[in-house]
Protein backbone atom coordinates (compact mmCIF):
# COMPACT_ATOMS: atom_id res chain seq x y z
CA UNK A 1 0.00 0.00 0.00
CA UNK A 2 2.63 2.35 0.97
CA UNK A 3 4.52 1.89 -2.74
CA UNK A 4 1.23 2.37 -4.09
CA UNK A 5 0.99 5.52 -2.64
CA UNK A 6 4.29 7.08 -3.40
CA UNK A 7 3.88 6.25 -7.21
CA UNK A 8 0.29 7.95 -6.79
CA UNK A 9 2.07 10.83 -5.49
CA UNK A 10 4.18 11.09 -7.60
CA UNK A 11 1.82 11.05 -10.54
CA UNK A 12 -0.36 14.01 -8.73
CA UNK A 13 2.99 16.40 -8.62
CA UNK A 14 3.89 15.55 -11.99
CA UNK A 15 0.81 16.27 -13.36
CA UNK A 16 0.06 19.20 -11.44
CA UNK A 17 3.27 20.86 -12.36
CA UNK A 18 2.62 20.05 -15.83
CA UNK A 19 -0.52 21.35 -16.30
CA UNK A 20 0.79 25.03 -14.51
CA UNK A 21 3.10 24.93 -17.02
CA UNK A 22 0.59 24.22 -20.27
CA UNK A 23 -2.87 24.32 -19.25
CA UNK A 24 -3.61 27.48 -20.60
CA UNK A 25 -3.30 26.18 -24.15
CA UNK A 26 -6.12 24.26 -23.56
CA UNK A 27 -4.62 20.87 -25.11
CA UNK A 28 -3.77 17.47 -22.94
CA UNK A 29 -2.99 13.66 -23.54
CA UNK A 30 -3.11 11.16 -20.79
CA UNK A 31 0.11 8.90 -20.44
CA UNK A 32 0.46 5.86 -18.55
CA UNK A 33 3.71 4.60 -17.89
CA UNK A 34 5.44 1.91 -16.27
CA UNK A 35 9.36 3.70 -16.77
CA UNK A 36 10.38 5.38 -13.53
CA UNK A 37 8.89 9.04 -13.32
CA UNK A 38 12.83 10.55 -12.53
CA UNK A 39 13.42 9.34 -16.59
CA UNK A 40 10.24 10.23 -17.84
CA UNK A 41 9.32 13.34 -16.43
CA UNK A 42 11.92 16.10 -18.15
CA UNK A 43 10.99 14.46 -21.12
CA UNK A 44 7.47 15.49 -20.85
CA UNK A 45 7.76 19.15 -19.21
CA UNK A 46 10.48 19.73 -21.99
CA UNK A 47 7.47 18.89 -24.39
CA UNK A 48 4.95 21.02 -22.53
CA UNK A 49 7.41 23.69 -22.82
CA UNK A 50 7.79 23.68 -26.15
CA UNK A 51 4.03 22.53 -27.41
CA UNK A 52 2.04 23.96 -24.87
CA UNK A 53 0.14 20.06 -24.24
CA UNK A 54 -0.39 19.06 -21.11
CA UNK A 55 0.70 15.71 -20.20
CA UNK A 56 -1.40 13.58 -17.00
CA UNK A 57 0.43 11.15 -16.27
CA UNK A 58 -0.38 8.31 -14.49
CA UNK A 59 2.61 5.73 -13.60
CA UNK A 60 2.05 2.64 -13.13
CA UNK A 61 4.91 0.10 -11.76
CA UNK A 62 2.82 -3.32 -13.18
CA UNK A 63 -0.06 -4.07 -14.57
CA UNK A 64 -0.01 -1.58 -17.32
CA UNK A 65 -2.44 -4.03 -20.28
CA UNK A 66 -4.70 -5.05 -17.09
CA UNK A 67 -5.07 -1.71 -16.13
CA UNK A 68 -6.12 -0.32 -19.49
CA UNK A 69 -8.03 -3.37 -20.43
CA UNK A 70 -10.15 -3.18 -17.63
CA UNK A 71 -10.83 0.40 -18.10
CA UNK A 72 -12.28 -1.10 -21.66
CA UNK A 73 -13.15 1.89 -24.66
CA UNK A 74 -14.16 4.54 -21.50
CA UNK A 75 -10.29 4.45 -20.71
CA UNK A 76 -8.81 7.66 -20.88
CA UNK A 77 -5.32 6.55 -21.87
CA UNK A 78 -4.05 8.44 -24.79
CA UNK A 79 -0.40 6.61 -24.75
CA UNK A 80 0.69 3.61 -23.35
CA UNK A 81 5.02 3.90 -22.57
CA UNK A 82 6.75 0.28 -21.23
CA UNK A 83 10.07 -0.90 -20.90
CA UNK A 84 10.71 -4.16 -22.53
CA UNK A 85 9.71 -5.54 -26.10
CA UNK A 86 7.20 -8.32 -24.66
CA UNK A 87 5.44 -5.57 -22.91
CA UNK A 88 4.96 -3.57 -25.67
CA UNK A 89 4.05 -6.91 -27.90
CA UNK A 90 1.38 -7.82 -25.16
CA UNK A 91 -0.80 -4.74 -25.39
CA UNK A 92 -0.78 -5.20 -29.34
CA UNK A 93 -2.29 -8.59 -28.86
CA UNK A 94 -4.64 -7.79 -26.07
CA UNK A 95 -6.50 -5.15 -28.78
CA UNK A 96 -5.17 -2.60 -26.54
CA UNK A 97 -3.56 0.00 -29.50
CA UNK A 98 -4.34 1.46 -32.60
CA UNK A 99 -1.15 1.95 -35.84
CA UNK A 100 -0.01 5.46 -36.31
CA UNK A 101 1.22 6.69 -39.58
CA UNK A 102 3.59 9.27 -39.13
CA UNK A 103 6.63 9.57 -41.69
CA UNK A 104 8.30 11.25 -38.85
CA UNK A 105 8.09 7.65 -36.97
CA UNK A 106 9.18 5.41 -39.82
CA UNK A 107 11.77 7.95 -40.97
CA UNK A 108 13.83 7.78 -36.96
CA UNK A 109 13.46 4.38 -36.01
CA UNK A 110 14.79 1.94 -37.90
CA UNK A 111 11.97 -1.15 -39.05
CA UNK A 112 13.81 -3.87 -36.78
CA UNK A 113 13.06 -1.36 -33.50
CA UNK A 114 9.48 -1.08 -34.56
CA UNK A 115 6.34 -2.65 -34.82
CA UNK A 116 5.51 -3.97 -38.45
CA UNK A 117 1.89 -2.49 -38.57
CA UNK A 118 3.34 0.53 -36.52
CA UNK A 119 1.82 -0.31 -33.20
CA UNK A 120 4.37 0.43 -31.22
CA UNK A 121 7.55 2.06 -31.87
CA UNK A 122 10.77 1.72 -29.56
CA UNK A 123 12.60 4.94 -27.97
CA UNK A 124 15.24 4.18 -26.26
CA UNK A 125 17.69 0.72 -26.32
CA UNK A 126 20.12 -0.94 -23.82
CA UNK A 127 22.32 -3.29 -25.25
CA UNK A 128 23.11 -6.75 -23.47
CA UNK A 129 26.76 -6.70 -23.01
CA UNK A 130 29.92 -8.29 -21.07
CA UNK A 131 31.20 -6.90 -17.87
CA UNK A 132 35.33 -7.71 -18.02
CA UNK A 133 37.82 -7.39 -15.62
CA UNK A 134 40.07 -4.60 -17.07
CA UNK A 135 43.70 -6.84 -17.30
CA UNK A 136 41.69 -9.53 -19.59
CA UNK A 137 43.00 -9.03 -23.03
CA UNK A 138 39.90 -9.64 -25.41
CA UNK A 139 38.46 -6.86 -27.32
CA UNK A 140 35.57 -8.74 -29.14
CA UNK A 141 33.42 -11.37 -27.66
CA UNK A 142 30.40 -13.63 -29.40
CA UNK A 143 27.08 -14.64 -27.41
CA UNK A 144 27.52 -18.29 -28.47
CA UNK A 145 31.40 -18.69 -27.01
CA UNK A 146 30.38 -17.66 -23.70
CA UNK A 147 29.34 -21.32 -23.58
CA UNK A 148 33.27 -22.28 -24.68
CA UNK A 149 35.08 -24.18 -22.22
CA UNK A 150 37.95 -21.54 -21.78
CA UNK A 151 35.39 -19.77 -19.59
CA UNK A 152 34.42 -22.96 -16.87
CA UNK A 153 34.13 -21.18 -13.32
CA UNK A 154 34.65 -17.43 -14.96
CA UNK A 155 31.02 -16.03 -15.74
CA UNK A 156 28.42 -14.24 -13.42
CA UNK A 157 24.74 -13.60 -14.80
CA UNK A 158 21.57 -13.16 -13.27
CA UNK A 159 18.25 -15.42 -13.23
CA UNK A 160 17.85 -17.07 -16.66
CA UNK A 161 14.32 -16.41 -16.12
CA UNK A 162 14.76 -12.40 -15.61
CA UNK A 163 13.07 -10.82 -18.57
CA UNK A 164 16.65 -9.27 -19.33
CA UNK A 165 18.25 -12.91 -20.47
CA UNK A 166 14.92 -14.91 -21.57
CA UNK A 167 15.10 -11.74 -23.79
CA UNK A 168 18.65 -12.70 -24.72
CA UNK A 169 18.02 -16.72 -24.94
CA UNK A 170 15.09 -15.59 -27.61
CA UNK A 171 17.26 -13.58 -29.39
CA UNK A 172 20.06 -16.71 -29.49
CA UNK A 173 17.16 -18.76 -30.96
CA UNK A 174 16.93 -16.97 -33.96
CA UNK A 175 19.98 -17.40 -34.79
CA UNK A 176 20.44 -20.64 -33.78
CA UNK A 177 17.40 -23.82 -33.81
CA UNK A 178 16.09 -25.09 -30.21
CA UNK A 179 18.25 -27.51 -29.68
CA UNK A 180 21.83 -26.02 -30.66
CA UNK A 181 19.71 -23.27 -27.77
CA UNK A 182 20.07 -25.63 -25.30
CA UNK A 183 23.22 -27.37 -25.54
CA UNK A 184 24.57 -23.40 -25.80
CA UNK A 185 22.81 -22.82 -22.16
CA UNK A 186 24.11 -25.79 -21.29
CA UNK A 187 28.03 -24.77 -21.48
CA UNK A 188 26.95 -21.04 -20.06
CA UNK A 189 25.28 -22.68 -17.10
CA UNK A 190 28.51 -24.86 -16.86
CA UNK A 191 30.64 -21.63 -17.14
CA UNK A 192 28.84 -19.94 -13.86
CA UNK A 193 31.48 -18.52 -11.21
CA UNK A 194 28.50 -18.93 -9.06
CA UNK A 195 24.32 -19.58 -8.81
CA UNK A 196 22.66 -17.71 -11.59
CA UNK A 197 20.98 -14.48 -9.73
CA UNK A 198 21.42 -11.12 -8.21
CA UNK A 199 21.10 -8.38 -10.55
CA UNK A 200 23.38 -6.77 -13.18
CA UNK A 201 25.30 -4.30 -11.09
CA UNK A 202 25.97 -7.49 -8.72
CA UNK A 203 28.23 -8.83 -12.29
CA UNK A 204 30.29 -5.88 -11.91
CA UNK A 205 30.86 -6.48 -7.95
CA UNK A 206 31.95 -10.02 -8.12
CA UNK A 207 34.06 -9.30 -10.61
CA UNK A 208 35.63 -6.38 -8.29
CA UNK A 209 35.23 -9.03 -5.82
CA UNK A 210 37.72 -11.77 -7.77
CA UNK A 211 34.64 -13.97 -8.42
CA UNK A 212 33.85 -13.98 -11.98
CA UNK A 213 36.12 -12.64 -14.81
CA UNK A 214 33.30 -11.35 -17.43
CA UNK A 215 29.36 -10.69 -16.47
CA UNK A 216 26.28 -10.89 -18.44
CA UNK A 217 24.68 -7.51 -18.19
CA UNK A 218 23.11 -4.14 -19.78
CA UNK A 219 24.72 -1.13 -20.69
CA UNK A 220 22.92 1.56 -18.94
CA UNK A 221 23.91 -0.03 -15.92
CA UNK A 222 27.69 0.93 -16.45
CA UNK A 223 26.19 4.73 -16.63
CA UNK A 224 24.71 4.67 -13.70
CA UNK A 225 27.74 2.96 -11.89
CA UNK A 226 30.72 5.38 -13.08
CA UNK A 227 28.45 8.26 -12.93
CA UNK A 228 28.77 7.97 -9.11
CA UNK A 229 24.52 8.02 -9.58
CA UNK A 230 24.57 4.96 -7.47
CA UNK A 231 26.82 5.77 -4.90
CA UNK A 232 30.47 5.40 -3.97
CA UNK A 233 30.83 2.12 -3.70
CA UNK A 234 28.92 1.23 -7.07
CA UNK A 235 31.45 3.54 -8.72
CA UNK A 236 34.19 1.59 -7.63
CA UNK A 237 32.36 -1.50 -9.31
CA UNK A 238 32.06 0.26 -12.15
CA UNK A 239 35.21 1.12 -12.37
CA UNK A 240 36.50 -1.86 -11.75
CA UNK A 241 35.09 -3.26 -15.66
CA UNK A 242 35.53 -2.86 -18.88
CA UNK A 243 32.65 -3.19 -21.31
CA UNK A 244 32.64 -5.45 -24.14
CA UNK A 245 29.88 -5.39 -26.84
CA UNK A 246 29.27 -9.04 -27.86
CA UNK A 247 27.88 -9.85 -31.14
CA UNK A 248 26.25 -13.09 -32.69
CA UNK A 249 27.99 -14.67 -34.90
CA UNK A 250 25.85 -14.13 -38.08
CA UNK A 251 24.73 -10.99 -36.31
CA UNK A 252 25.20 -7.91 -34.18
CA UNK A 253 24.65 -6.78 -30.39
CA UNK A 254 21.27 -7.57 -28.78
CA UNK A 255 19.33 -4.96 -27.71
CA UNK A 256 15.55 -4.53 -25.65
CA UNK A 257 14.22 -1.44 -25.94
CA UNK A 258 11.41 1.25 -23.84
CA UNK A 259 8.50 2.01 -26.38
CA UNK A 260 5.33 3.50 -26.84
CA UNK A 261 1.60 3.33 -28.15
CA UNK A 262 -1.29 5.17 -28.99
CA UNK A 263 -3.83 3.37 -26.70
CA UNK A 264 -6.68 1.94 -28.51
CA UNK A 265 -9.57 4.28 -27.32
CA UNK A 266 -7.07 7.13 -27.07
CA UNK A 267 -9.59 10.53 -26.57
CA UNK A 268 -6.61 12.48 -27.59
CA UNK A 269 -4.76 10.68 -30.40
CA UNK A 270 -3.28 13.70 -32.31
CA UNK A 271 -1.93 14.63 -28.94
CA UNK A 272 -0.42 11.63 -28.65
CA UNK A 273 0.88 11.28 -31.74
CA UNK A 274 2.68 14.50 -31.49
CA UNK A 275 4.00 13.31 -28.27
CA UNK A 276 5.51 10.19 -29.96
CA UNK A 277 7.21 12.25 -32.39
CA UNK A 278 8.49 14.55 -30.05
CA UNK A 279 10.66 11.14 -28.46
CA UNK A 280 12.53 10.47 -31.19
CA UNK A 281 13.76 14.30 -31.92
CA UNK A 282 17.23 15.20 -30.92
CA UNK A 283 16.69 16.81 -28.30
CA UNK A 284 14.47 14.20 -26.52
CA UNK A 285 17.09 11.38 -27.89
CA UNK A 286 19.71 13.15 -25.85
CA UNK A 287 17.17 13.65 -22.51
CA UNK A 288 16.93 9.94 -22.72
CA UNK A 289 20.60 9.18 -23.15
CA UNK A 290 21.55 11.41 -20.71
CA UNK A 291 19.00 10.82 -18.23
CA UNK A 292 19.16 6.91 -17.94
CA UNK A 293 22.36 6.21 -20.32
CA UNK A 294 20.80 4.73 -22.98
CA UNK A 295 20.86 4.28 -26.68
CA UNK A 296 18.81 6.37 -28.71
CA UNK A 297 16.96 4.88 -31.54
CA UNK A 298 17.26 7.23 -33.56
CA UNK A 299 20.35 6.54 -35.92
CA UNK A 300 22.98 9.30 -35.36
CA UNK A 301 21.26 11.02 -31.93
CA UNK A 302 23.91 11.94 -29.12
CA UNK A 303 25.37 9.43 -26.48
CA UNK A 304 26.29 9.66 -23.44
CA UNK A 305 30.31 10.16 -23.62
CA UNK A 306 30.58 6.56 -21.06
CA UNK A 307 27.85 4.39 -23.05
CA UNK A 308 30.28 5.65 -26.45
CA UNK A 309 33.56 4.53 -24.88
CA UNK A 310 32.31 1.12 -25.40
CA UNK A 311 33.37 1.76 -29.21
CA UNK A 312 30.33 1.63 -31.73
CA UNK A 313 26.86 -0.43 -31.50
CA UNK A 314 26.23 -2.38 -33.97
CA UNK A 315 22.69 -3.44 -33.55
CA UNK A 316 21.36 -6.90 -34.33
CA UNK A 317 19.37 -6.58 -37.05
CA UNK A 318 16.30 -9.47 -36.08
CA UNK A 319 13.28 -7.54 -35.67
CA UNK A 320 12.68 -7.81 -31.83
CA UNK A 321 8.84 -8.92 -33.01
CA UNK A 322 10.47 -12.03 -34.04
CA UNK A 323 12.30 -12.53 -30.63
CA UNK A 324 9.41 -12.35 -28.63
CA UNK A 325 7.80 -15.17 -30.65
CA UNK A 326 10.40 -17.57 -29.23
CA UNK A 327 10.58 -16.26 -25.56
CA UNK A 328 7.68 -19.19 -24.37
CA UNK A 329 10.44 -21.78 -25.71
CA UNK A 330 13.56 -20.04 -24.79
CA UNK A 331 11.86 -20.09 -20.71
CA UNK A 332 11.30 -23.85 -21.23
CA UNK A 333 14.60 -24.47 -21.95
CA UNK A 334 15.84 -22.27 -19.09
CA UNK A 335 13.92 -24.50 -17.05
CA UNK A 336 14.78 -27.88 -18.69
CA UNK A 337 18.38 -27.39 -18.11
CA UNK A 338 18.41 -26.18 -14.51
CA UNK A 339 20.40 -22.60 -15.09
CA UNK A 340 18.63 -21.49 -12.50
CA UNK A 341 19.82 -24.20 -9.86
Amino acid sequence: MKAASIILNATLASTVILAAVGGAHGQELNLYTSREPGLVEPLLADFTESTGITVNTVFLKDGLAERVASEGESSPADLLMAVDVGNLTDLVEKGLTQPVESEVLTSAIPDNLRDPGNQWFGLSMRARVVYAVKDLEIDHITYESLADPEWKGRICIRSGQHPYNTALFSAFMSHHDAAQTEEWLTGLKANLARQAGGGDRDGAKDILGGICDIAVANSYYVGLMQSGKGGDEQRAWGDAIKVILPTFEDGGTHVNISGAAVAKHAPNPEQAVQLLEYLVSDEAQKIYAEANYEYPVKPGAAVDPIIASFGELQVDPTPLTAIVTNRKEASELVDRVGFDN
